[in-house]
C-alpha cells in the first residue's frame, strides 16, 4: 500500500456488517492509512459496527438517524469535538419499504415515495451541508448509487427514481462546493450480495444476469468499490467532481445481452 490517506479522516456511513458496500470502502481507506469514524443507526446495527470498527483500530462509533436533525446536530458536533475537521465522508445510505421492492412501480405509496426519496437522496444533500463545515481546507463527498438510476431494472422500482435524484444532487453539490475545493461524486457498483441488495425483487436473478453478460463477465468486488472511493478520496482525485463512477465491470456499456445469452 502507497499510504494514500495518511493523515486524512472521514465518516464512513452506512456500514451494516462486513459486506456491506460501506465496509469494503472503510476497509481500502484504512489500508492506505485513513482516520475513520462510523456512524449506525440503533443498538442492533451498533453491535455489528462496533467489532467492524475496532479491527481497522477506531473507537469513534456515532449513533445518527438522518431523518432527525438533532441527530444530526449532535454526529458534527461530535466529530467537530474530537477531530476539528475531516477530509473526506461516505455516504452508502438508502431506504424503501421492501414491500414496494417486489411490485410494480405504478403501486408506490406516497408515504413510501417521500419516505424513499428522503433517506435516500435528501440525507445526502444535508449530510453534504454540514460535513462541508468541518472541510476548511476542502475534501471529498462520497454517495453510492445504482445503474437502474437511469435504466429499468426489475423490481427496484422507487428507488431508481430516488437514485436518479441523489444523481441530480452530486451535480448540483459539486457545483455549489467547488469553490471551497470540496469534490461531490457517487460510485455505482453493479449488483452486489449485500444486506440492502437483498431487499429488492429477483435479487438472485439480477445478480446472475450481469455476472454473464457483464464485458468483464463478473459482478463488482468489495475491493474494486475500495478502491475506486480511495482514488476519489485521496490527493489523486483533486480533479474530478460531479462525477458518477461505474465500477460494474463495464455492464453499463451493453445494449444487450451478450449472444450466448439470448
Amino acid at each position: 500500500m502507497a499510504d494514500l490517506m495518511k493523515g486524512k479522516r472521514g465518516l464512513v456511513m452506512g456500514v451494516a456488517n462486513e459486506r456491506s458496500i460501506a465496509w469494503g470502502i472503510a476497509s481500502a481507506l484504512h489500508a492506505e492509512g485513513a482516520e475513520l469514524a462510523f456512524s449506525y443507526q440503533g443498538e442492533a446495527f451498533g453491535k455489528r459496527v462496533e467489532p467492524l470498527a475496532a479491527s481497522v483500530g477506531s473507537d469513534f462509533l456515532l449513533d445518527v438517524d438522518v431523518s432527525d436533525d438533532a441527530s444530526l446536530d449532535r454526529a458534527f458536533a461530535s466529530l467537530q469535538d474530537r477531530w476539528g475537521s475531516i477530509d473526506f465522508l461516505v455516504h452508502a445510505i438508502a431506504f424503501s419499504d421492501r414491500s414496494e421492492l417486489t411490485g410494480r412501480f405504478i403501486h408506490t405509496t406516497r408515504d413510501n415515495f417521500r419516505n424513499s426519496l428522503d433517506i435516500s437522496c435528501f440525507s445526502f444533500i444535508d449530510i453534504s451541508r454540514r460535513a462541508a463545515d468541518l472541510m476548511p481546507e476542502g475534501g471529498s463527498l462520497i454517495t453510492l448509487t445504482y445503474g437502474g438510476s437511469n435504466r429499468v431494472t426489475p423490481f427496484y422500482n422507487v428507488m431508481g427514481v430516488a437514485k436518479a435524484a441523489l444523481e441530480s444532487s452530486v451535480r448540483y453539490l459539486a457545483n455549489d462546493l467547488g469553490p471551497q475545493a470540496i469534490r461531490v461524486n457517487a460510485i455505482s457498483p453493479g449488483p452486489m450480495k449485500t444486506l440492502a441488495g437483498a431487499a429488492i425483487g429477483g435479487a438472485r436473478k439480477t445478480y446472475r444476469h450481469t455476472e454473464a453478460n457483464a464485458p468483464l463477465r463478473h459482478n463488482a468486488t468489495l475491493e474494486a468499490v475500495g478502491g475506486a472511493a480511495v482514488f476519489l478520496c485521496s490527493d489523486y482525485g483533486n480533479c474530478t467532481t460531479g462525477d458518477v463512477i461505474m465500477v460494474d465491470s463495464g455492464y453499463h456499456v451493453l445494449g444487450m445481452p451478450q449472444t450466448d445469452n439470448i
